[in-house]
């Protein structure tokens, strides 16, 4: 029987987060020494890839990050995003809408940050806070986060039609490590600046946010999500890495062409070297 690839193993096609385990491992090493042999393996791999997708210009990848919060959203960033050269690369943040931005759709600040063609792009938190909250804090009608879901589809729709392939992770954590992470950043000074009060009041609502997570992983799935097991960083990282590296080995970007006589280049390169 045939291997599982990554994306297949972690594709969330049944949406049941009761159902899913926080610290699995269904696919891939299974421990931390092979995962950082396999991510040096896959950044090496990786780098050349998105050299190439950044030389062709005519693609993107927009990987999209969401989880409660410690789930690891900019540990990915740091830890995958950051395997591959900067100047290919668009990383952007969303936090709670400032009031200039609530006056605009809910969907132009995140419009303005997509990434151009040759670049990868990555959302720590993305267009998806935009119903989660409003779901979990009662900020919208039904109605209101139901037509939300329905213009993220069409929003994620054009993303592809236009050629930016979309990866959706969910980033899996268990309240349980959740809890030893941010006393993690209470115990120690050099995270204290990582903690906010208000994750608190966040983590209250455990289960309310479950129930968001649910609706809208159901409700969005037209571009698939994967499920990321995250109580495990090393396994977080290297599962991130791999549907990264899958999917641009999909993709299989090229180097163009060049444009000019090479031997004629190298013809005039010689003539008019100012050493001579």
């Amino acid at each position: 029987m045939a291997k599982k690839s990554v994306r297949e193993a972690l594709r969330l096609d049944e949406v049941d987060l009761s159902t899913l385990d926080p610290a699995g491992r269904p696919v891939g090493p299974k421990n931390k020494k092979e995962a950082a042999e396999d991510l040096a393996t896959t950044g090496a791999e990786l780098d050349g890839l998105q050299e190439a997708l950044y030389a062709e210009n005519s693609r993107a990848v927009l990987l999209v990050l969401q989880g409660m919060d410690t789930s690891g959203k900019g540990g990915v960033v740091s830890h995958v995003v950051g395997l591959v050269n900067p100047q290919g690369v668009r990383i952007a943040s969303f936090k709670k809408p400032t009031p200039a931005e609530r006056r605009q759709h809910f969907l132009w600040r995140i419009k303005k940050v997509l990434p151009e063609k040759g670049r990868i792009g990555a959302f720590d938190r993305s267009h998806y806070e935009d119903v989660l909250v409003p779901k979990v804090e009662r900020l919208l009608t039904a109605a209101e986060i139901k037509k939300r879901y329905q213009e993220i589809n069409a929003f994620e729709k054009e993303l592809a039609d236009s050629g930016t392939t979309v990866i959706k992770c969910f980033l899996h954590i268990s309240p349980e490590v959740q809890k030893e992470r941010l006393l993690a950043r209470l115990d120690d000074p050099k995270k204290n600046w990582k903690y906010n009060p208000a994750d608190i009041d966040v983590r209250s609502k455990w289960s309310k946010y479950q129930d968001a997570y649910t609706r809208a992983l159901k409700n969005c799935s037209d571009a698939p999500w994967y499920a990321i097991p995250s109580d495990r960083k090393w396994y977080r990282n290297w599962a991130v890495s791999r549907l990264l590296l899958e999917t641009m080995r999909e993709m299989d970007p090229k180097f163009p062409p060049p444009v000019y006589d090479i031997e004629a280049e190298k013809a005039r390169l010689i003539a008019h070297d100012p050493l001579r």
